[in-house]
């Protein structure tokens, strides 16, 4: 990858650098900022969304470690480290843990090379690719090393699919990465639904789209066909804050600020 601004683009959003801008965070451009504010105009709980999601990442990286055993990961769509990120809590249960990030954004590869230097437990690597190619994510030299294809992998697709906008696409690249798992591995994955606040979220897809990001919702039943051929445990495919909830107070959050759906699922 060449160094400069081409490789930032920064004259279009991008979803990593918007989700980080929502959550607080200082590593974004105008233009993030600006899609951003747009979708949060039409749709105020755009931050309690984006929150929920990160903490389902956090109870599913719990759940697969702690309950499944699993202790090797590979994180794509990974976007901006916000503590605590994947390795740190599957590590607080298994220390000698394996994760590899995947993500498209020159930022986040930033971070992921602060991130790796610092980590004293288990092994982070990170590979620089877009999910619309598994190929360069399967056959890189980080997921080689740090992983051992013949063992269980913990899949994690947090709120990633929904940028690729054609279904046939989307499914097959989940798919073709699912199918060189082990049998006995798990998929994690957050999917981008209006069905819950369908005119809303028709005006925060327009606004991503007017500053460069694409945006792509699915149904409950168009979702579930992610996980065809997998065991899905309970509780199946729901609104990511009512997937085990740490507390009833996630509970308490209306169905229409949450427009993503998560799963958690065992490959046979």
């Amino acid at each position: 990858m060449s160094d400069g601004t081409q490789d930032l683009r920064t004259d279009v959003a991008h979803g990593a650098r918007i989700y980080d801008y929502i959550l607080g965070g200082k590593d974004n451009y105008a233009v993030d900022r600006a899609a951003a504010e747009a979708s949060q105009q039409v749709w105020p709980a755009l931050p309690v969304h984006m929150r929920a999601n990160r903490e389902f990442m956090h109870r599913a990286g719990r759940y697969l470690a702690t309950e499944c055993g699993i202790d090797q990961f590979l994180d794509i769509g990974t976007g901006i480290p916000t503590r605590p990120n994947l390795h740190e809590v599957v590590q607080a249960v298994e220390p000698d843990a394996r994760i590899v990030y995947t993500d498209n954004d020159p930022i986040v590869l930033a971070h992921a090379r602060a991130l790796m230097s610092r980590s004293g437990q288990g092994a982070t690597a990170y590979v620089d690719a877009d999910l619309r190619d598994p190929d360069t994510i399967l056959n890189s030299r980080e997921f080689r090393e740090t992983l051992d294809a013949k063992r269980p992998i913990g899949l994690m697709l947090i709120a990633v699919v929904h940028f690729i906008e054609d279904d046939d696409e989307a499914l097959d690249v989940v798919r073709r990465i699912v199918d060189v798992l082990p049998s006995g591995s798990y998929v994690a994955a957050t999917i981008a639904t209006d069905d819950y606040a369908p005119e809303l979220l028709a005006e925060v897809r327009r606004a991503y789209r007017e500053h460069g990001e694409t945006l792509k919702f699915r149904t409950h039943d168009k979702a579930l066909r992610f996980f065809d051929g997998l065991d899905i445990v309970d509780p199946g495919l729901v609104q990511m804050h009512k997937w085990r909830p740490d507390d009833l107070e996630h509970l308490k959050i209306p169905e229409a600020d949450i427009a993503m759906y998560a799963a958690i699922a065992r490959k046979p």
